[in-house]
């Protein structure tokens, strides 16, 4: 109690939250009057981040400014516009399936959406589409980020589980695959309803000459995906690989990244990557502490008197950790509720550890689109102008579809499992 108490105390003055975890197992440690403890904490503090698969997520990072600078992104927009454009609501079916390809190099919801923010708002404005749908379908875009690979989210989980980084990655291309289509519904039935404007006309030939023009951007997915699906290479081999491939295609392919660039785009990647590795190791350390404290066996005891099979103990997660996901950020909320919960879930209820994380992972990013925080909705808001709390009300309807699709993954785990060899 004295640890939560603490780490309430510092969350709420302002402190970060790797450093709320850091100072919390400390306060542990002096309360637990065990001294010994001490030299074990910075063990488990380097131990966190003493992981091959961490490397993945730094090149992830890399990849997503490349290919910024090398002007892929705009060119993924061009060619999903080819494909959908000319339908009723053709430019909302774009804002989707371009955050699809996009979501495959970037992973990150949040650098998602004020990316294409900035893309597809305006255009859509333009076009006669209301500014507050435009921006909140593109925050909805973003949540594909961190669910179809690359995804720093699942790197992340998969060092806190231990599990396979390339199989937390396979694992979610269906559950990204299906929620595309489930947004894609969502707006033919609301094109109808609100008779969205259509895009302007492009004749087959038109078509195919930007689908040929944009189609060399698509191999940064095809290596990232395909590497670890044929096992040619592991999740951090392939990420390697893709950055290689993302240099070159905006190199000598749309001719907009210059070498020069380089010592910058690395520069801010190993900025925000540290930010990241740091939260990794804070999380090493409060997992050792939960741990050490029993609390994954008394939540364990307590959900077992709530829920008796592995469907409702799902449902229960479902619940606690949307509503843990409105407030916290999605890495610190991994880092929160996995040394907690998922020592339950496999143990108690022997749910297979990569299903569970596609579940959190994808309630946690939800939660970056639910009120009272709603971290996606404020970065699109920064970029558009509109109001965070509109946006929410008018794209009802994708919230309420992404929670279809987690009761889906509860009641049918091979959704996650069925790439998984």
């Amino acid at each position: 109690m004295i640890t939560s108490a603490a780490f309430m105390v510092f969350m709420l003055v302002g402190v970060p939250i790797g450093l709320c975890l850091c100072l919390a197992g400390l306060v542990y440690i002096a309360a637990s009057g065990n001294p010994v403890l001490f030299q074990s904490y910075p063990l488990q503090l380097f131990g966190g981040v003493d992981s091959y698969g961490l490397i993945a997520i730094p090149l992830f990072i890399l990849i997503g400014e490349i290919m910024n600078g090398g002007g892929i992104t705009r060119r993924i927009v061009d060619m999903a516009m080819a494909f959908v454009g000319s339908l009723k609501g053709g430019l909302a079916y774009v804002n989707i399936l371009a955050n699809m390809f996009i979501s495959s190099i970037l992973g990150s919801a949040t650098a998602q959406v004020a990316i294409m923010a900035q893309i597809m708002v305006p255009e859509m404005e333009k076009k006669g589409y209301d500014k507050t749908f435009a921006a909140g379908l593109t925050a909805y875009g973003g949540m594909l980020g961190p669910i179809i690979p690359p995804s720093v989210m699942f790197v992340v989980y998969s060092v806190l589980a231990q599990v396979s980084v390339s199989d937390m990655l396979i694992a979610g291309i269906v559950p990204g695959v299906i929620l595309t289509v489930m947004f894609c519904l969502v707006i033919a039935l609301m094109g109808y309803v609100y008779n969205y404007p259509r895009a302007d006309y492009q004749t087959p030939r038109q078509r195919v000459m930007t689908i040929l023009r944009t189609s060399p951007t698509l191999l940064i997915p095809v290596v990232i995906v395909g590497t670890i699906l044929s096992g040619l290479a592991n999740a951090t081999e392939s990420a390697a690989v893709g950055a290689v491939a993302a240099a070159l295609v905006g190199k000598y392919w749309t001719r907009e990244f210059e070498f020069s660039q380089l010592p910058q785009m690395m520069l801010r990647s190993a900025i925000y990557s540290a930010i990241v590795l740091f939260l990794v190791a804070a999380a090493a350390v409060f997992s050792w502490v939960l741990i050490f404290g029993k609390v994954p066996q008394e939540t364990a005891a307590w959900i077992q008197t709530a829920a008796k099979d592995p469907v409702s103990f799902m449902l229960i997660c479902n619940v606690l950790l949307l509503v843990i996901g409105t407030v916290i950020d999605g890495i610190p909320g991994l880092i929160m509720t996995v040394p907690i919960l998922l020592p339950v879930a496999t143990e108690v209820y022997h749910i297979d550890p990569r299903h569970f994380g596609v579940v959190v992972v994808i309630n946690l990013v939800l939660g970056l689109l639910s009120p009272p925080v709603g971290l996606c909705f404020f970065v699109a808001a920064a970029v558009t102008g509109a109001k965070p709390g509109k946006m929410f009300m008018v794209t009802l309807p994708f919230f309420v579809i992404s929670c279809v699709l987690l009761v889906l993954l509860s009641l049918y785990p091979s959704l996650s499992l069925i790439l998984i060899k």
